[in-house]
C-alpha cells in the first residue's frame, strides 16, 4: 500500500483511537488493523489498543513503516478502568481525541433462545457493548471539551436481519440504538456518532474459526459468496475501512445517527 503525504490526508493530523486494531491470525487481514492502515494512509495520529498486545503492535508496525505516529495500548475493554486508561494515554501522547473507533466484537458460544448460557450471554454483552459504552463514556468528555469528535461503532447487518444467535443480535442491535442516542445528545457539542453494519466478510475473525473446525476453506467462501447480491462476494476489510475512513473525515460532517450497512446489498433483502 502506497501512502500519500500526510498533510494531504482526508484525516491529517487527526488523533483516532481504534479499539480492536489487533486481530486473530488469518490469511486475510481484519477490520481494525485494515482500518488503522486507511486511517495512517490519510495522515491520522494512531492509538492503537487490543488485548493482544503482540498483534497490536504489528498493526502500529505496519502503519509506522509508512511514516505514520502512534502508539499502543493492552487494555481488556470489558473492563471500565482500561477504558479510562486508552483514553487518558491519548491525551498524554497527543493532547487530543478526534475519533473513536470502537471495533471490538465476538460470538463466542452463542446460540439460540433456549439454549443460551448465562456465561454465553453475559460475556458477549460485555465485550460487544460493555466496552462501547463506557469506551465512549471517557472519550465524551474529552471530545464534548473540544467541541468537536467522531465516534465510530462496529455493528452487524445481524442487528437487523433474523440470525439464530441471540446475545450476537442483542449486542449489535442495542449499538445502533445507543450509537443513535450518543448522536441526539452530543449533537450540542459538535460530535457525531454513527454505526457501521458489516455483513458477511472475508477475515481471520469470520472465517478462520470455521476452518479450524473443519470447514473446507474453498467451500465456505463459495457458499458465503452466494449470500451476497452484490458482485457474488463477500466484502473485505478494507470495505469496512473505507467506510469507516469516510464517517470519520470532514466528508461525512453532516452525517450523525446513520446505522450504515456494509454488506453488499444482504440488509436489503429484508425489505
Amino acid at each position: 500500500m502506497s501512502l500519500r503525504a500526510h498533510d494531504e490526508g482526508r484525516l491529517h493530523d487527526k488523533v483516532a483511537i481504534i479499539v480492536g486494531a489487533g486481530q486473530t491470525p488469518g490469511e486475510s487481514i481484519g477490520n481494525g488493523r485494515a482500518t488503522a492502515l486507511r486511517f495512517a494512509e490519510e495522515g491520522a495520529r494512531l492509538v492503537l489498543v487490543d488485548q493482544n498486545l503482540e498483534s497490536v503492535q504489528e498493526t502500529l508496525a505496519m502503519a509506522q513503516e509508512h511514516g505514520a505516529e502512534g502508539y499502543c495500548v493492552q487494555a481488556d475493554v470489558r473492563e471500565e478502568a482500561q477504558c479510562r486508561a486508552y483514553v487518558e494515554a491519548a491525551m498524554k501522547h497527543f493532547g487530543r481525541i478526534d475519533i473513536l473507533h470502537n471495533n471490538v466484537g465476538i460470538g463466542t458460544g452463542d446460540a439460540g433462545a433456549t439454549s443460551i448460557s448465562e456465561a454465553a450471554w453475559d460475556q458477549i454483552q460485555s465485550v460487544n457493548l460493555k466496552s462501547v459504552v463506557f469506551g465512549c463514556k471517557h472519550a465524551l468528555t474529552v471530545m464534548r471539551a473540544q467541541r468537536s469528535g467522531v465516534i465510530t461503532n462496529i455493528s452487524s447487518v445481524a442487528a437487523v436481519c433474523t440470525i439464530d444467535l441471540v446475545a450476537y443480535k442483542a449486542s449489535k442491535a442495542a449499538i445502533n440504538a445507543y450509537t443513535q442516542s450518543l448522536a441526539v445528545s452530543n449533537a450540542m457539542y459538535g460530535i457525531r456518532a454513527n454505526a457501521l453494519m458489516p455483513g458477511l466478510l472475508d477475515t481471520p475473525k469470520g472465517i478462520e474459526g470455521y476452518v479450524a473446525s473443519g470447514h473446507d476453506r474453498e467451500a465456505l467462501l463459495e457458499q458465503r459468496n452466494r449470500q451476497v447480491p452484490l458482485g457474488d462476494r463477500l466484502a473485505t476489510a478494507w470495505d469496512v475501512a473505507n467506510a469507516a475512513l469516510f464517517l470519520a473525515s470532514d466528508e461525512a460532517r453532516f452525517i450523525t445517527g446513520v446505522c450504515l450497512p456494509v454488506d453488499g446489498g444482504q440488509s436489503a433483502r429484508i425489505g
